[in-house]
């Protein structure tokens, strides 16, 4: 199955998802390689309200730039991570670590320490998720609810599917819900 990108019209960017690390990742390094700004760049989630105030297109990509994996690593966390302002905040770490390669491993930036301080957030309601979750039978089924504060529902769901795997199950959220029947997840 083809993955269609993000969106970007002038300097917003529209992602399929609360959770879509792969498209803020494309979108944020074509906006860096064009040499757009943290600042000219809105960020929004499909079906939010439009910014009438985002700035002009993109400019054609320059040089790509490696960042460490330290960052790609935090970036997966903390995109889950029910901040507004996290896209922006990851592509402002990105454009900081276009000129500074070791920018992650300056601990005194707020920058870094909001960043990793988001990921233990969510880390920490993605365990809770893991363990406090219990399932119900209802009907042949087993059903459990869980409120998640962040946006951690279908990175977590992969943990249950082998822990589970003769059952037919769903978790229930406010927001996402899955359903799993012989291996194999469906969201809703």
């Amino acid at each position: 199955m083809l993955r269609e990108g993000p969106m970007i019209d002038a300097h917003r960017v529209t992602l399929a998802s609360e959770d879509d690390f792969e498209g803020w990742r494309e979108a944020a390094r074509d906006l860096a390689e064009a040499g757009v700004p943290p600042q000219a760049v809105v960020w929004r989630v499909e079906g939010e309200t439009e910014d009438l105030f985002a700035a002009a297109a993109p400019q054609p990509k320059g040089a790509s730039f490696a960042v460490p994996r330290s960052f790609i690593d935090l970036a997966k966390g903390v995109v889950c991570h029910s901040d507004p302002e996290r896209f922006a905040l990851l592509y402002a770490m990105l454009w900081k670590l276009r000129s500074n390669r070791n920018g992650m491993e300056d601990r005194a930036d707020p920058l870094v320490d909001r960043l990793e301080r988001m990921a233990k957030e969510v880390r920490r309601d993605e365990h809770k998720m893991h363990a406090f979750v219990r399932f119900r039978e209802l009907d042949g089924r087993f059903v459990a609810f869980f409120e998640p504060e962040h946006h951690i529902v279908r990175h977590a769901a992969g943990f249950f599917v082998p822990r589970f795997s003769n059952m037919h199950w769903s978790i229930l959220t406010p927001v996402l819900s899955i359903h799993c029947s012989r291996e194999r997840l469906k969201f809703g």
